[in-house]
């Protein structure tokens, strides 16, 4: 009968453990996949000291427990080698057609983990706690909210496919991210009616930027979002229907150029009636619209509204620089300054204005292309004192 083996300390040793001539403790066992494999401690049970200026780590029966607890529950060891980078990388090919701007998402985070020490940790390693404290060492390094939100967005579903294919047992980043950040977003705050009826003024009546009233009123006045207000062609005005056609968008991609894409959600293809003086706006620009000699044409699509003094068709980054550029010379001009103004600016006052007029929410729903009513809704949560008190009055309750 064979010996029993021990450590320094007396202790008999199980199967597969044995102790270094350096004193570390070594537990050998064999993967799924038939390969040989080590752990290593400087402690054998969890009472165990750590020996003076030697790093602590979990005792050697505790990664035992660990190891033939996955062993059993078939979860891959060292979660399959795999780092955070390899992961995002891994669960992006797994995203097939999504959207060039999506791509483009994935593509900045991808090189973001490339210099970041959290692209190289192995996914098995990676805890909750590190998770959170990583995301609010981002934020106070400087890092918006929104760019966390977005790096966490493919991070938390990548982690989660990790989990699907048995190389982690908990998905670190599976948590509520107000719960651990600030939100320092700024809220997109609506016009009101004074100041969209002072800026429409200014615009009307200035004689350089008057030019982009017409593409401002609508804006204001149907709720369309940018890259579908872009991407209507003549074709998509009916002036006999009193209506507009709303089933595609226009974007621009640096290297790629112009291209059409459908609508941000399947809701958003939809038709929009006209008022009045929606309609003679786009009366306007139609037989305003300067566009070069050679028509062009994107994606099958021909006749945009607006051009640029290249001849180049506008996108949503034009009309972010005309809205920025008419900001500057009304505040500098006047003394009560006019808010900050983008392109979804002016589609959140619509959709504000329509909710404080008493609209049904699922016909303001389908008007903004939501697919989700919570996201409308939203919008009536804005709505306050002044508000209640008009519509108290409008229902004879005052």
């Amino acid at each position: 009968m064979s010996e029993k083996r021990k450590d320094n300390k007396g202790r008999v040793l199980h199967q597969g453990e044995m102790q270094l001539k350096d004193g570390r403790y070594r537990f050998k066992y064999v993967d799924p996949e038939g390969v040989e494999r080590y752990v290593y401690s400087w402690r054998l049970n969890h009472s165990d000291a750590t020996p003076m200026g030697k790093p602590w780590t979990l005792s050697l029966r505790e990664l035992e427990k660990q190891i033939q607890a996955d062993l059993f529950d078939h979860i891959a060891p060292n979660g399959g080698n795999l780092t955070v980078l390899g992961l995002v990388e891994k669960y992006i090919e797994t995203k097939t057609g999504v959207r060039p701007t999506t791509r483009k998402g994935y593509e900045t985070v991808i090189n973001f983990l490339k210099k970041d020490p959290m692209g190289k940790k192995r996914i098995d390693t990676v805890r909750i706690s590190d998770a959170k404290c990583w995301l609010i060492g981002l934020q106070k390094s400087g890092k918006s909210f929104s760019s966390i939100h977005s790096i966490r967005g493919v991070l938390r579903p990548a982690f989660r496919l990790a989990l699907d294919d048995d190389l982690i047992r908990k998905n670190p980043f599976d948590f509520e991210l107000a719960s651990v950040l600030y939100n320092d977003s700024q809220m997109r705050e609506a016009l009101t009616k004074d100041e969209l009826r002072k800026f429409l003024k200014f615009v009307e009546e200035d004689r350089h930027f008057s030019r982009y009233y017409e593409g401002l009123y609508i804006l204001f006045h149907t709720g369309l979002r940018i890259s579908e207000f872009c991407g209507l062609t003549i074709g998509d005005i009916d002036f006999e229907e009193h209506k507009i056609r709303v089933d595609h968008q226009l974007q621009k991609h640096g290297k790629s150029g112009y291209y059409i894409e459908k609508t941000k959600t399947v809701c958003g293809n939809r038709i929009l009636p006209m008022t009045p003086e929606v309609e003679e706006c786009f009366r306007k620009i139609i037989a305003n619209r300067k566009p070069p000699k050679v028509e062009p044409m994107v994606d099958g699509y021909a006749g945009f509204l607006y051009f640029d003094k290249n001849g180049s068709i506008v996108y949503s980054l034009h009309w972010d620089h005309y809205l920025k550029h008419i900001v500057q010379k009304y505040n500098s001009i006047y003394r009560v300054q006019m808010p900050h103004i983008t392109p979804h600016i002016c589609r959140h006052t619509y959709c504000s204005n329509m909710a404080k007029s008493g609209m049904n929410p699922k016909t303001l729903q389908y008007l903004m292309g939501h697919s989700d009513i919570g996201t409308t809704m939203n919008v009536y949560t804005h709505i306050g004192f002044e508000d209640a008190q008009d519509e108290l009055k409008r229902l004879k309750v005052v």
